[in-house]
């Protein structure tokens, strides 16, 4: 029970840092965006800032995130989902 309590605290503070890294990339409407997304659905706003700390650490991302910017890696990210369907 401990060992998990440990493991959840760990890794919040790996998504702590995640988030430090990435807030500031944003501009303001882009974090008000993650922080609904964050609320709403938390899984996927973890998915979505470990993308975007990939993208600013091989460099794609150089200047602040737009709202705009923000919105279509969220809509890459979901388009990615395939599915396979054999009959």
């Amino acid at each position: 029970m401990q060992k998990q309590a440990q493991k959840q605290a760990e890794a919040q503070k790996q998504i702590e840092v995640l988030e430090k890294v990435v807030k500031e990339h944003f501009s303001r409407e882009a974090l008000q965006r993650y922080g609904k997304l964050k609320s709403a659905h938390p899984e996927k706003a973890i998915k979505t800032i470990s993308v975007i700390v990939q993208l600013i650490q091989q460099g794609y991302i150089k200047k602040q995130l737009t709202d705009e910017e923000f919105k279509g890696i969220l809509i890459q990210i979901e388009e990615k989902k395939e599915f396979n369907i054999r009959r």
